[in-house]
């Protein structure tokens, strides 16, 4: 069975997939493209299943897959999985079918083809950059990712997404320069040393000048900080969000910008370990910096889909702080809060997308009383937004705690900044959720108010023109305040468990992960320091006896 390539399968199928879709007749209402790729997702998903079946906890880089690909320039075509990889994987193989459902009535208009294809090969490629153990595929297949999100930004959502489209691009592809000035430089070293390798096997085994290694992990870390994002690289992601539908920012923010700190933990510590313990006073001061202002600014913001990007910004913040704690603590906490932040906000944007299409506008201050006409999507949104604010029983705090444990651990001052990042987080959602599901109900007021045009003599001319007309925005009204369909809740529902279950017992993915982060700090350097316990007088004088 460790013989059969399963993860180029799991790669083919989605990327297949794709081309299938893309393929198939551009019809406005037809329903065989989105079919036909929720099929393609769900095989993914059951290869992912199967992976994580085989996978032993403990084992290292499993299911491995080396074939030469670039010979004189010491390219591989190499993929692996240890736990790292495969939470990522598991995450986006899970989170790709739930924003097909729930956005499979928003593409009836003949785009359905388009955005379906997209959403598999960005899927497709994500899981390369998870699973690539050669720096040159992950950097070839890092800068692919760019091209099915362009199209899924700038072809699909609201008014100025193309110029959000383009911020994007150019934040995204400044990034992969300098990352591409950082692959060139590994080539070099390794060349220097020997034979020139890309395989992280090899390069984790060079002995880099000082010098080197740092300007190395300088493009390194930029690029991912770009990609993740962290301040003052972050003003492409509320702009994207913004404009783009919900489904696509799910796949953005919740997979796609999760190559930036998986990068961090891959290749930043893994390669350039010295280098990486040189910059953490600064990696460190940034991530504060992310996870105040982050927050700071999502509280005063008027657009839902704006201020849910830019709580990100904060998350990632924390995610970054973990990983530059150097601790067991920190790391796992971090990689923790990877898939927890990838389901709660998942949930979180798609139960705004719900509620947007209902109130038709994305504005705080237009929306209002939606708990008494929408109570289960007012319930389920209240839960995705605790789960931000890292409410104890959901998934989200358990990571919160492990990076803020790692957190003072390094030093108290750089704790409480943090601590002070979730105070701010119980702002602004308990704020948004006041604002958006308490209160009067404003549609009905408008509801009302047609209702009244609608039977006014004075106002109706002859042929009762303008009386139809108000009666169907009357009817509009009164459907757009209907609560969730069957369809919108099944596409959560997974989501809204996962926050729970995990939330309660999150040691499937601790022992995913625990072994990895073992590995990982030792590579480093850094080893935990053993607890002291206080001796009493009872063991004391058992010593003394003997």
């Amino acid at each position: 069975m460790n013989d059969f390539p399963w993860l180029t399968v799991l790669v083919a199928l989605p990327l297949v997939g794709a081309l299938a879709v893309a393929f198939l007749p551009k019809t406005p209402g037809a329903e065989l493209p989105k079919q036909v790729a929720l099929g393609f997702a769900a095989l993914t998903l059951a290869v992912g299943v199967a992976i994580a079946v085989q996978y032993n906890t403990g084992d290292g880089m499993q299911l491995t897959e080396t074939h030469s690909w670039v010979e004189a320039f010491g390219v591989h075509y190499a993929l692996g999985v240890d736990g790292l990889g495969l939470l990522m994987i598991l995450l986006t193989v899970v989170l790709t079918p739930i924003v097909m459902v729930a956005v499979w009535s928003d593409t009836d208009d003949g785009n359905s083809t388009a955005f379906f294809a997209w959403t598999l090969a960005l899927e497709a490629f994500s899981l390369v950059v998870f699973a690539a153990t050669d720096v040159f595929l992950f950097y070839v297949v890092f800068e692919a990712t760019l091209i099915p999100a362009y199209f899924m930004i700038g072809g699909f959502g609201r008014e100025g997404r193309g110029r959000a489209a383009i911020k994007f691009l150019m934040f995204q592809l400044g990034g992969g320069l300098v990352l591409l000035a950082g692959v060139i430089g590994l080539y070099v070293v390794s060349a220097d040393a020997g034979t020139p390798s890309y395989l992280l096997s090899d390069l984790s085994e060079i002995e880099m000048s000082t010098t080197a290694e740092r300007w190395l992990f300088v493009s390194f870390m930029v690029a991912f900080a770009i990609k993740a994002p962290l301040f003052p690289l972050h003003t492409w992601l509320a702009d994207t969000t913004e404009k783009a539908t919900t489904g696509t920012s799910v796949m953005l923010v919740c997979v796609l910008d999760k190559i930036g700190t998986f990068g961090m933990l891959r290749f930043c510590l893994e390669l350039f370990p010295n280098a990486s313990q040189w910059a953490t006073p600064v990696v460190v001061t940034i991530a504060l910096i992310s996870i105040i202002y982050g927050a700071l600014v999502a509280i005063g913001q008027d657009d839902l889909l704006r201020l849910i990007g830019l709580t990100s910004l904060s998350h990632f913040g924390f995610i970054t702080l973990g990983i530059f704690a150097f601790s067991s603590q920190g790391a796992s906490g971090s990689i923790l809060y990877m898939v927890n932040h990838g389901i709660g906000t998942a949930a979180l944007f798609l139960l705004a997308g719900y509620l947007i299409k209902r109130r038709g506008t994305s504005l705080i201050s237009r929306m209002s009383g939606v708990e008494k006409t929408a109570p289960v999507l007012a319930g389920l949104f209240l839960v995705a937004g605790l789960a931000t604010l890292g409410l104890p029983g959901l998934s989200p705090f358990v990571s919160e705690m492990l990076v803020l444990i790692a957190a003072f651990d390094y030093h108290w001052w750089v704790g409480a900044i943090a601590t002070s990042g979730i105070v701010l987080a119980a702002i602004y959602v308990l704020w948004v959720y006041q604002r958006v599901m308490a209160g009067p109900d404003l549609q009905a007021g408008e509801t009302a108010v047609a209702s009244d045009r609608e039977s006014d003599p004075v106002t109706e001319p002859a042929g009762g023109g303008t009386a139809t007309a108000t009666a169907a925005r009357a009817a509009t009204l009164t459907e757009t305040r209907r609560d969730l369909k069957t369809r919108e809740v099944a596409a959560v529902a997974p989501l809204m468990l996962a926050l729970v279950l995990f939330g309660f017992y999150p040691m499937p993915l601790l022992d995913v992960s625990n072994p990895t982060v073992h590995t990982l700090l030792e590579h480093v350097g850094v080893s935990d320091d053993e607890p002291v316990v206080p001796a009493t007088e009872h063991d004391a004088a058992e010593e003394g006896e003997h």
